[in-house]
């Protein structure tokens, strides 16, 4: 009678334990810290803070289409990338974005041209309106880089300006941007991030201001062409 027992006893303590590691794991998951969500903003560049010319628009300045932004493999979701070595990419397991890097800076893009003063309008892709430049543009990389002290944030933008009539491309440029990270940790790298997107689109102003500068010449060039020469001629007298 003995043996029983103490085998009811075993499994007793065996059932007891179970339950204890359950309900204990059960309290670690509920007492987990959630997500922290993160937002890429900036605030409107001024065409003065930009060195570009007051925002009074003219009517021969063009209309700039802004396409959706797209985004290399890797930095196409709401991760917070890292590395911490080469050809390795990490993300932050309680840190996200609120949205993909490339739609939360197509407004951010926008604002920015149109703080320049140098575009009739600028608009936001997809679009029924029609406009004499298109910007597309790709986010080459956005990630906090931990294999240099401190941790750096490296923001890498591809830029192409087309000529939405011909579909030839205008101009094209690669803005890279590196800012220090007040901390080593999401927080720290958001902050920096923000700043390194607003010196890129600072630049990015400057280039699509410019190469609509230089497009305004050659377009009254060809409408001349296309029109003849202007007569030198005095009227007729009566």
């Amino acid at each position: 009678m003995i043996v029983p027992s103490r085998r009811r006893l075993v499994r007793l303590c065996a059932v007891g334990l179970l339950l204890s590691c359950g309900s204990g794991c059960s309290a670690l998951r509920s007492t987990a810290a959630p997500p922290s969500f993160y937002s890429l903003d900036s605030a409107r560049i001024e065409a003065s803070a930009a060195g570009q010319a007051p925002a009074g628009r003219s009517p021969a300045a063009p209309t700039l289409i802004v396409s959706r932004p797209h985004a290399a493999a890797g930095f196409d979701s709401q991760s917070i990338i890292y590395i911490r070595e080469a050809h390795r990419l990490d993300h932050f397991a309680h840190g996200e974005w609120v949205d993909t890097p490339a739609r939360m800076l197509a407004p951010l893009i926008v604002s920015a041209l149109e703080g320049s003063g140098r575009f009739r309008a600028v608009v936001a892709a997809p679009t029924g309106a029609t406009g004499e430049l298109r910007l597309d543009s790709e986010i080459v990389r956005l990630q906090q880089d931990f294999t240099s002290q401190p941790s750096r944030v490296r923001f890498t933008l591809r830029a192409h300006v087309v000529d939405s009539t011909t579909r030839r491309v205008l101009a094209s440029r690669l803005f890279d941007e590196s800012v220090a990270a007040a901390s080593d940790d999401p927080y720290g790298g958001v902050i920096a991030a923000n700043r390194a997107v607003q010196s890129v689109l600072e630049q990015l102003s400057t280039f699509c201001s410019t190469v609509a500068g230089q497009r305004q010449p050659a377009a009254a060039e060809t409408r001349q062409r296309e029109t003849g020469p202007t007569s030198s001629l005095p009227p007729a007298a009566p």
